[in-house]
C-alpha cells in the first residue's frame, strides 16, 4: 500500500432541496491509482469539485499529507498540487501547446513580455516525460483527442501536481490511444503521483486501478482493493443488482419477419442478407471497423445502396435519406449522440420531436400543448431525469441524453429501431433502464437490431447474433449457443493471416 496523501472523511454537501453527498469517506494513496464508480447523481463531480475548489463542504475534515486541507478556489488547488481533467477537455483550440500548458500562469520579464523560450523549453520537456511526439509550437486544434489528452497531463505536471483525477478520460478514445493512455498513468504511479480514475468502464477500472471506491446516492458504499474484486461486486454496490440482473432478458416471442435485408451492397458492406422478426432483438457483433455502422447507415438511407433489398413488412424499403427511411418505419440512433444524435444547445422537447413535428402540425402550426404531452409522456416512461422538457439537452447526464436520442427515435413511432453502442458511455444504472425500455419494444412487436462492441452486453440482451467482419457476415448464432469465443472464431474465419 502507498503512503496516504489525502483524507476525507464525513463530507456532507447540500444544494437546494438535495443532500449530494452525505458522510463520505476518500482515500488517496501515493503511487496508485483509485477508481472512482457510482451512477450518474452518485456525487462523484460534487466531491471532486470539493477536492479541486470549485464547491465548499457543508461538512467534514480534508487532510493534505495529515494537514488541514481548506481551498476556496481552483487556482488554490492547484497550489497545493491538485489538477483535474475534465471529460469535457479544457483547451483553448486557437492557441498552441506550449500557450494552453501554461494558459493563466506564464512565466514574463521585465516589461510584461512572455518568457515563451522558457514555456516552449519546459513543454517540450513535460511531452519528453509522458513520451509523445508533440510540437509545443502546433495549435491543439491540429490534435488528436488522444493528443489533447496528454497536453492536459502535461498541464497537470506543469502544476507539479501530486494528485491527478482524470473525469471519463477514454470516453472518445481508440484501443490503441486508450492503452498509451494507461502507460502514461503506470508512469505517474510509478513518479508516486496519486491518480483518482472517474470511468464508468469497469474493465477499465480491472485494467489500470489499484483500489476503487463506490458512491451511491450521495453516500459511501465501500472501498476495495480490484485484486480482490469481481465486476459483478462492482455493479451490486453501484446500483444493487448483480450483473446477471443487470441485463434482464426477456425470452421473446418473435413473430414473422418484419424487415429482411437480401444481398445488400455498399461501398462498405458487401453481400449482406439476413432477417429481423417482429418481437426480438438481435445483435450485431464484430470489430471496430467490421461495417456495422456503415450497414446501419444503409439501412437508414445515410449511405448509397450500390444493389440489394430492404424489404419492411413485405414492401420496399429503401432509403435514399433518413426522412425517407423514418417514413418507411426504420430509424436510427447514432453511437455519437453529441455530434450526430442531438441538437446540444436545443431543450430535451425540441430535440426529441424535431423528426416527428408533422404529427403535430395543424394547417401550418405546430400543436403546442400536443407536443408538450407527448415529450412529457417519453420523459415519464423513460424515466428521464430532467428539471423540465425545457432543459438544454447539454446540461443532462450521459445517460439522460441517450435516453433523450432514444426517446427521438421512438416518437417517429418505428417498426424498426436501430441502435449503435446505445450503452456507451453511461453508467451502470441507465444501462440497466434502457435494456428494460429494450424489452418493452420487444414485447410491443417491433424489432431492435442493436451494434455493441459490448460482449457480455450482445450476449446478455440479444435473442440471436449476427457476427460482421471486413464489411461481411461471417455467421449467425442463436442466444443459447453464443458465447464470447463463438463470437470471435466467427469473426477469424476466412480472414487471411
Amino acid at each position: 500500500m502507498g503512503k496516504e496523501i489525502l483524507t476525507m472523511k464525513h463530507i456532507s454537501k447540500s444544494f437546494p432541496g438535495v443532500k449530494a453527498l452525505d458522510d463520505v469517506e476518500f482515500h488517496i494513496y501515493e503511487g496508485e491509482v483509485m477508481g472512482f464508480l457510482g451512477e450518474n447523481g452518485a456525487g462523484k463531480s460534487t466531491l471532486m469539485k470539493i477536492l479541486s475548489g470549485v464547491y465548499i463542504k457543508d461538512a467534514g475534515t480534508i487532510t493534505l499529507d495529515g494537514e488541514p486541507y481548506e481551498v476556496n478556489r481552483p487556482s488554490e488547488a492547484m497550489e497545493k498540487g491538485v489538477a483535474i481533467i475534465h471529460q469535457e477537455l479544457n483547451l483553448v483550440p486557437a492557441m498552441n501547446v506550449y500557450e494552453n500548458i501554461f494558459l493563466g500562469r506564464e512565466p514574463v520579464q521585465g516589461g510584461g513580455r512572455l518568457k515563451k523560450a522558457e514555456m516552449r523549453t519546459r513543454a517540450r520537456e513535460l511531452l519528453a516525460m509522458l513520451q509523445v511526439n508533440i510540437d509545443p509550437d502546433c495549435p491543439v486544434s491540429s490534435l488528436s483527442i488522444a493528443q489533447q489528452q496528454m497536453v492536459e497531463v502535461a498541464k497537470a505536471l506543469s502544476l507539479n501536481a501530486r494528485i491527478i483525477i482524470m473525469d471519463e478520460p477514454t470516453d472518445t478514445l481508440t484501443t490503441q490511444e486508450v492503452h498509451s493512455l494507461f502507460q502514461v498513468i503506470r508512469r505517474l504511479t510509478a513518479a508516486n503521483k496519486g491518480i483518482v480514475y472517474i470511468s464508468h468502464r469497469l474493465e477499465e477500472i480491472d485494467q489500470i486501478c489499484d483500489r476503487y471506491i463506490v458512491l451511491r446516492d450521495g453516500k459511501f458504499i465501500g472501498e476495495r482493493r480490484v485484486a480482490e474484486s469481481q465486476q459483478d461486486e462492482m455493479i451490486r454496490m453501484m446500483v444493487g443488482r448483480t450483473m446477471e440482473e443487470q441485463m434482464s432478458y426477456v425470452p421473446a416471442h418473435p413473430e414473422g419477419v418484419l424487415l429482411y435485408v437480401r444481398h445488400l451492397t455498399t461501398d462498405d458492406v458487401t453481400d449482406i442478407s439476413f432477417t429481423v422478426r417482429a418481437g426480438e432483438i438481435v445483435g450485431l457483433a464484430g470489430l471496430v471497423g467490421a461495417g456495422r455502422t456503415e450497414l446501419a447507415h444503409a439501412l437508414y438511407g445515410a449511405a448509397p445502396i450500390r444493389q440489394g433489398e430492404i424489404l419492411l413488412n413485405g414492401q420496399d424499403a429503401r432509403a435514399r435519406s433518413p426522412r425517407e427511411a423514418i417514413d418507411h418505419g426504420i430509424v436510427y440512433v447514432s453511437e455519437d449522440r453529441k455530434s450526430d444524435g442531438l441538437i446540444l444547445n436545443m431543450t430535451v422537447q425540441e430535440n426529441m420531436t424535431l423528426p416527428s413535428l408533422k404529427k403535430f402540425t395543424k394547417n401550418g402550426r405546430i400543436d403546442k400543448a400536443a407536443e408538450r404531452k407527448a415529450t412529457e409522456g417519453y420523459v415519464a416512461g423513460l424515466a428521464v431525469k430532467t428539471p423540465s422538457i425545457h432543459q438544454v439537452v447539454d446540461y443532462l447526464s450521459g445517460g439522460n441524453q441517450q435516453k433523450v436520442a432514444i426517446a427521438k427515435a421512438l416518437m417517429t413511432e418505428p417498426e424498426v429501431l436501430v441502435l449503435d453502442e446505445p450503452t456507451r458511455g453511461i453508467d451502470v444504472g441507465a444501462k440497466h433502464e434502457i435494456y428494460e425500455l429494450l424489452n418493452e419494444i420487444k414485447a410491443r412487436g417491433k424489432a431492435v437490431l442493436m451494434i455493441s462492441s459490448d460482449m457480455p452486453e450482445i450476449l446478455g440482451i440479444c435473442d440471436r447474433i449476427l457476427v460482421m467482419n471486413e464489411g461481411r457476415l461471417k455467421g449467425e448464432l442463436m442466444r443459447d449457443e453464443a458465447t464470447q469465443e463463438r463470437i470471435m472464431e466467427k469473426i477469424v474465419e476466412g480472414v487471411e493471416a
